[in-house]
């Protein structure tokens, strides 16, 4: 089907992906003036009887669930070598899977999409269908009517009517999200594997990590500092072997999502701040009381950056000359982000110190600070700047060190908040960095600032 052009009166596009046993295609549907997806049996199976109901019966169990939060399927064809196809609602921001390639999500967003899902497959308990198979590469996403992430439950390949489900059935599901009842052929199940999915999925979106195996998957709050008990419990409650021992059904787990959710957020989750870097500002006019701070790094008369470093010398790093209009080098205490509190060495330097806390103002510049027990990492993973947009995590190795980053764009002022975790690539644990870095406009030379990072003694 590489050469395929049109499919019945939709227009190929390119392929969104291939599964077991079909591909799906992006399409346009010329008459109205909108793009679906096309998912079409595999040539190897189309011979197979079993296998072409079992693909008709997906469009059919999508349909029956008549849901806005399942995708909806428009349309239902045959090609000219008989092979099945059906025509369905295209999800503009494609998977939830995709959004893990950055690490785990804010809390509230996680759990936010979390409970979309599990309204989802309430929708399909309600109409009497078990979906079976709910893990992120199943959740699409597209994009609502005032820009936010919603969420569509897919793929009913594995899915079965309740009924069907609460015989003998065939061990089905994905390693990690499956509950054990669905894990070993000849076990009736029913709507509550599916919250056990759902859970998994909530867990790997708040940690970054697919849960273990039933019994033995380890607290969320062990992978992700500051978490709130509430979201804790809710997520282990899901992930119980014991299905008697779970939430009664989607809904209910998505209505204990949703008031997680709307909580004050001081008071279950640690939100990002910026370092108070205002007392003891020394200004750049003042050129004898900078001499001993700032060291030029380019060459001739005119540098393009300069080595900063804190009043004991431990820690310094190479930052644009533009940062460095004030600097503020007594130290920090890691308390203020909930790390073990105590005095550590650290800097700030940037062109208006004054405004650091102000995410409406223009500012350029940089905090560096060592941090003694605690994970940089866990911390920097917990970390949100909300009014700003976020633009994903991502793990470097740079000079010196392995870097955990995330970094916030389009805050209210239109500038960028980027946070960083620097440890060891040895594994060692010591020494540990937390970098705060502020820009006006997008982040830009953010690794070759991040790789200066220099640790003394």
């Amino acid at each position: 089907m590489h050469s395929v052009e049109r499919i019945g009166r939709y227009r190929i596009e390119r392929p969104l992906g291939t599964g077991a046993f079909g591909t799906v295609w992006l399409a346009h549907d010329d008459t109205l003036e909108a793009p679906v997806a096309v998912k079409v049996l595999a040539d190897n199976w189309s011979h197979r009887l079993d296998v072409r109901e079992r693909f008709l019966s997906e469009a059919r169990l999508l349909r029956r669930a008549a849901s806005r939060l399942v995708v909806q399927v428009h349309d239902i064809g045959e090609l000219p070598d008989g092979r099945p196809y059906f025509v369905m609602e295209y999800a503009d921001g494609g998977t939830v899977a995709e959004l893990l390639d950055d690490g785990p999500l804010p809390v509230r967003e996680a759990l936010r999409l979390t409970a979309l899902a599990a309204r989802g497959a309430a929708a399909l308990h309600e109409a009497g269908i078990v979906h079976r198979d709910i893990k992120p590469s199943n959740l699409l996403l597209r994009t609502g009517p005032d820009g936010t992430r919603q969420v569509l439950l897919a793929d009913l390949g594995l899915a079965k009517t309740l009924a069907e489900a609460s015989g003998l059935t065939l061990a089905a599901g994905s390693a990690g999200y499956r509950p054990p009842e669905q894990a070993e052929p000849g076990a009736g199940i029913d709507a509550r594997a599916d919250v056990y999915g759902l859970g998994a999925v909530g867990y790997h979106l708040v940690t970054g990590t697919v849960p273990g195996a039933p019994g033995r998957v380890i607290r969320p709050d062990r992978l992700r500092a500051g978490l709130d008990p509430g979201v804790r419990r809710a997520l282990m409650r899901a992930l119980r072997p014991d299905r008697e021992r779970r939430w009664p059904g989607a809904a209910a787990f998505a209505e204990e999502l949703e008031r997680l959710v709307s909580k004050p957020r001081r008071r279950w989750r640690r939100r990002g701040r910026l370092i108070g870097l205002g007392v003891g500002v020394a200004v750049a006019a003042a050129l004898a009381a900078l001499a001993a701070a700032f060291a030029p790094t380019g060459h001739g008369s005119a540098p393009t950056a300069l080595r900063v470093q804190d009043a004991t010398g431990r820690v310094s790093a190479e930052v644009p000359v533009a940062w460095s209009g004030q600097l503020r080098d007594s130290g920090w205490d890691p308390g203020t982000l909930g790390l073990p509190a105590g005095h550590q060495p650290g800097f700030g330097v940037a062109d208006h110190l004054a405004r650091w806390q102000d995410l409406g103002a223009d500012v350029d510049g940089m905090f560096a600070g060592l941090v003694g027990p605690g994970d940089v990492t866990a911390l920097v993973n917990a970390l949100a700047h909300p009014g700003c947009h976020y633009a994903g995590a991502r793990d470097h190795t740079l000079s010196g060190w392995h870097g955990r980053v995330r970094t916030w764009t389009d805050c209210p002022g239109g500038g960028s908040v980027v946070e960083a975790g620097l440890t060891p690539p040895d594994g060692g644990g010591q020494p540990q960095v937390y970098v705060q870095i502020r820009q006006n406009g997008e982040p830009s030379d953010i690794r070759r600032v991040l790789s200066s990072v220099r640790v003394r003694g």
